[in-house]
């Protein structure tokens, strides 16, 4: 199985880096969604465990189905759909994974969560 993993600490800068990894890794006509994903799931570790907070990215498959998994230290802050208003200028993360994904979920770990989705 072709594997991508990369070990970092979650800052905004490194979500342009983890874009161009996740192209590189699955080619530019494939990668689109499983970057938009990407870029989703680092931004919410920011906002919601903080910069710095060490992360873990695993990307699984290619062409037919993808699993892209972002892991983190925190297995107690799980994520929440939510509908976003009009007005809300953040929020919209998960729902735009979804929107993308063939399906998406979180698996607990031992002092970890990873939240994964498929495309």
């Amino acid at each position: 199985m072709n594997e991508l993993t990369i070990r970092l600490l979650a800052v905004p800068k490194a979500a342009p880096l983890l874009r161009h990894a996740v192209r590189e890794h699955l080619g530019a006509d494939a990668s689109p969604d499983a970057e938009l994903c990407v870029s989703e799931l680092l931004g919410n570790v920011i906002a919601h465990l903080g910069e710095g907070t060490p992360v873990t990215l695993r990307i699984t498959g290619r062409a037919a189905r993808t699993r892209v998994e972002l892991t983190d230290p925190d297995p107690r802050a799980w994520p929440v759909l939510r509908q976003a208003a009009d007005t809300d200028e953040s929020g919209r993360g998960l729902a735009l994974l979804d929107a993308v994904a063939l399906r998406w979920g979180v698996t607990r770990g031992l002092g970890s969560k990873t939240v994964w989705c498929e495309l």
